[in-house]
């Protein structure tokens, strides 16, 4: 008969809370784990996250006078963590639940240490505090692994900036709260109701718990699949936030293909953001606000490129903001903001599209775009074929002066092409037959002599009796290219099996002056065929986007 794991006797904790018992850095207990021999062996886990027996880890930490005093939140955590282990977020929600209730009650799975624990800390704090620390505790163990469960602090307060405060009896909705932690921060008036649904039964009961714990008396949350089964068919918001499941192909297309909700277009299995967006605008009420956490790739995608249109074409975007690269703590990759509002009428719709192009700032930094940050774009430059909503694309297009910089890099490229003719050598023509026909010597006979060494990129001359533009003007001669060409017709430059004319210093010096100006005659021929493409590119966009017009 198969019996229940007994709970360990001691809590567990990972690389990265003993680094943060020890105030040290994740890097340095990796490193201690190879250093000293005595660290405590993993007790359990995996390879790739292993855990450890707090107490050996505290006894090692003493004895190595590494530790510091384990904080009655330090110690919480690791209670729940040894008691409900992977389940951790029950763990928390039971916890909240212990501290809403009557004294004595007490969830049966939580242990009574835990209870102790968490009391003596609300007592110190308060329940709403000690909870939202354990949140965050929460949302820190699981960024790397990219949850959906949890929003980053810098999306919070991003999208809390761009929200701002929320009328006294304002709906909130978000239908993907998660652990509630976007819908709970927007608006701090007790009047706001709020309402969200999750569908990890979980998240969405720490979430309600949450929300009682800071006396948020209009809040509900319930727990479901918001796309398959909405609970709340009848709320329309003055306020939506979402930030949905990302990369989502099993959002229920098939069995939604003739849903309502997809007023702007039915979205393809890989467009799963794009059925999160219809649904929370669905939930938006008239002259009600809706902001979406969008991966920047949405902005962009082929398949999504109807709805987009959609979008823009009704009047309901009206703003798209780039935030800056690190936002989204569960990858490195940018996200965007999309801002859409549900007209009155038709003649309320949007008619601009204001872009707002943060990613150059740091992600800890202002909110608030400078004014070479944003431009608004006419619908009419938004519909064409690919229908890209990123904003750095027309950002910086509006600031830039087309007039200023196609004078200044016509004038560089007169300046170039000028130069450019002076930089041929004077040659003369020759009677002569290949300079390579006569007395030579090989270049792997000069590198025995210790008198070239092969440096990077080219061989260079040791000696004052070679001249470095010389050798590799030669290395670089039809007849050596022809030696380092292989049967297949592959180039390769073999130096060693080159060969060099004999001449004193003074002739090789002259040749050497002349491979030097052809040298640089060649880069400064790539300059300028680059500004030839550059500036024909410039001139182009300029003359059909109406920055640039011919001289009457």
């Amino acid at each position: 008969m198969s019996q229940t794991p007994a709970i360990p006797t001691n809590p567990l904790v990972t690389g990265s809370e003993i680094a943060r018992i020890a105030g040290v850095t994740r890097a340095a207990v990796s490193n201690w784990r190879r250093r000293y021999g005595d660290f405590p062996a993993p007790v359990g886990g995996g390879v790739n996250s292993p855990l450890f027996d707090l107490a050996e880890v505290q006894a090692w930490l003493d004895k190595q006078r590494k530790g510091q005093d384990v904080t009655d939140e330090v110690h919480l955590w690791q209670v729940l963590r040894g008691a409900y282990g992977d389940d951790i977020l029950e763990g928390l929600a039971d916890v909240a639940r212990a501290l809403t209730g009557p004294d004595g009650e007490r969830p049966t799975a939580l242990p009574e240490q835990a209870v102790g624990l968490a009391r003596r800390l609300a007592e110190e704090r308060s329940p709403a505090v000690v909870v939202n620390d354990l949140a965050e505790r929460f949302r820190e163990s699981v960024r790397r692994a990219g949850s959906d469960q949890v929003t980053s602090p810098r999306v919070v307060r991003a999208v809390r900036h761009f929200a701002g405060d929320a009328a006294d009896d304002a709906v909130l909705f978000d239908p993907a709260c998660g652990i509630g932690t976007l819908l709970l921060a927007i608006g701090s008036t007790p009047g706001v109701r709020r309402y969200g649904q999750e569908s990890d039964a979980r998240s969405a009961r720490f979430a309600q718990l949450r929300a009682d714990l800071a006396e948020q008396t209009h809040a509900d949350i319930k727990q479901g699949d918001s796309l398959r089964a909405d609970r709340w068919p009848e709320v329309k918001a003055d306020l939506v936030v979402c930030d949905p499941p990302v990369s989502d192909t099993d959002w229920g297309r098939e069995d939604l293909l003739l849903d309502p909700r997809w007023e702007l277009g039915t979205p393809s299995r890989a467009e799963g953001e794009l059925a999160w967006l219809q649904h929370a605008y669905a939930h938006v009420a008239p002259n009600g606000r809706l902001i979406m956490v969008m991966p920047a790739s949405v902005a962009y995608r082929k398949a999504g490129r109807r709805i987009r249109a959609e979008l823009v074409r009704r009047g309901i975007l009206t703003q798209i903001t780039a935030l800056p690269p690190g936002t989204a703590a569960a990858h490195a990759l940018p996200v965007h903001l999309w801002h859409l509002r549900r007209p009155r009428t038709p003649d309320d719709a949007a008619t601009t599209v204001r872009m707002v192009d943060l990613t150059s700032n740091d992600p800890d930094g202002p909110m608030e775009a400078s004014p070479e940050q944003v431009t608004d774009v006419a619908q009419i430059d938004l519909l064409d074929d690919l229908v890209d909503l990123t904003p750095g694309r027309y950002v910086e297009d509006s600031h830039r002066d087309y007039g200023a910089e196609y004078e200044s890099l016509r004038q560089e490229l007169a300046e170039q092409m000028h130069m450019l003719a002076e930089l041929l050598p004077s040659l003369a023509a020759s009677e002569s037959t290949c300079v390579l026909d006569g007395a030579s010597v090989g270049v792997a006979d000069l590198v025995r002599a210790g008198l070239v060494e092969f440096a990077d990129p080219e061989p260079v001359s040791t000696s004052d009796q070679l001249d470095t533009d010389f050798l590799q003007g030669f290395l670089h001669s039809t007849a050596n290219s022809r030696r380092s060409t292989s049967a297949s017709g592959t180039f390769r430059l073999d130096s060693k099996g080159a060969r060099l004319p004999q001449m004193d210093i003074a002739a090789q010096r002259r040749y050497g002056s002349a491979f030097r100006a052809l040298r640089e005659f060649e880069e400064r021929s790539r300059r300028v065929a680059e500004l030839s493409r550059k500036i024909a590119a410039l001139a182009r966009d300029g003359l059909t986007n109406g920055a640039l017009r011919p001289h009457d």
